[in-house]
């Protein structure tokens, strides 16, 4: 019997898990024209995904997500659909589905963090669907050295099961932008001063009220004409952002632009004089690596997989610590030698993580899982 490989795309469009799959798809297409793949997805993104080659058939599925209703519809759509090997991306797999399986567990957050998921159900889901994916799965995928060894402290299975697949970069981030693309984008967002950039989504972990602190202690030390800008989605969910942003009287310092296309951000990276990336915690750190393809120095946090994934390339800072995270900003705003390393470390620590490679070896996992 040939292999079909069913991929559960419907979260096509969230800020990380949704980059590793548009890239996932974008790259199986790119070398593999024979196998079928069948794609689960939101009704609206059938026409999008059935574009990507012939060998993919996308099935609109309009089950939740982390909701009772995928626990059965899942499994109904891989047996109706004839699915042979079925690919997670995130950490769901129901119980009910019976072909054979990988499942990429990104990070354990809902894990370490708790307090941040509505409820006790939320977190009694996430801990069990967790749990029973990484043990029912063939094989699993991670994207960190550390958040294998997240996944080894809270799923006890061998550690061998477990296969670190790194996250890279898209390509356009590494392309320069066109004149008039920067023109426009500089005008339309009115981006004349120089700018600290954040770009990710605004839950609590991402840590953006120190942020807002550390923003603050900066113009105490000078630098009282930079702006922060930030990218990602609804800001109006956070409303201690808000808060921190009246605290420090920064009004007019600090501009959420919400969520943005990728063209639109390549550009951003490009402008910004530094990007700042202060997560508590990542099972990788997509953003920072996006900033180094696009030539910008970068400023994270020394704690979870973000030194693994920044190496030398990065100002590392205490994320618990706002005094630390303007001090790291500062030495880059105010030292042009170390800009200029960072800018070209940052080129060339990017250039060590490829889609292309990584899509290779999940590819490689398919075929040893479905064999």
């Amino acid at each position: 019997m040939s292999v079909r490989i069913g991929i559960d795309a419907r979260k096509l469009h969230d800020f990380g898990i949704g980059t590793y799959i548009r890239n996932l798809l974008r790259h199986l297409a790119r070398i593999d024209s024979q196998t079928e793949f069948v794609l689960l997805c939101r009704p609206e993104d059938r026409e999008t995904l059935a574009a990507i080659g012939e060998n993919f058939r996308a099935v609109a599925e309009s089950a939740g997500n982390y909701s009772i209703a995928e626990q059965i519809r899942i499994p109904w759509a891989l047996q109706r659909e004839g699915v042979t090997l079925v690919h997670a991306p995130h950490y769901v797999l129901p119980p009910l589905v019976r072909c054979r399986s990988v499942v990429t567990i990104h990070d354990c957050i809902h894990l370490m963090f708790p307090q941040y998921l509505p409820n006790r159900v939320a977190l009694s889901y996430a801990r069990t669907s967790i749990r029973l994916a990484a043990r029912r799965a063939t094989r699993v995928m991670t994207v960190s050295e550390s958040s294998k060894r997240d996944i080894l402290r809270f799923v006890d299975m061998r550690p061998e099961k477990i296969d670190v697949i790194y996250n890279a970069y898209d390509e356009r981030f590494a392309i320069e932008p066109r004149e008039e693309d920067v023109v426009r984008v500089r005008e339309r967002y009115q981006l004349h001063d120089e700018f600290i950039l954040y770009a990710g989504n605004v839950k609590p972990h991402k840590n953006l009220e120190r942020l807002i602190d550390a923003l603050h202690l900066l113009r105490q030390r000078g630098l009282d004409h930079v702006k922060l800008v930030l990218i990602g989605d609804d800001i109006s969910k956070y409303t201690a952002l808000r808060r921190a942003v009246h605290k420090h009287q920064l009004h007019k310092y600090v501009r959420f632009l919400g969520y943005l296309p990728e063209e639109t951000l390549a550009v951003m990276y490009r402008l910004a004089s530094v990007f700042v990336f202060p997560s508590i915690y990542e099972g990788f750190g997509l953003p920072p690596l996006e900033a180094m393809a696009s030539g910008t120095p970068v400023v994270t946090s020394n704690v979870s997989s973000l030194p693994e994934v920044a190496g030398d390339a990065a100002v590392l800072v205490d994320p618990y610590e706002p005094q630390s995270i303007a001090d790291g900003i500062h030495r880059v705003l105010t030292d042009e030698g170390l800009r200029r390393d960072l800018v070209r470390k940052g080129i060339a620590r990017a250039g060590q993580f490829s889609w292309e490679q990584s899509v290779r070896r999940i590819h490689a996992i398919y075929r040893e899982v479905g064999a």
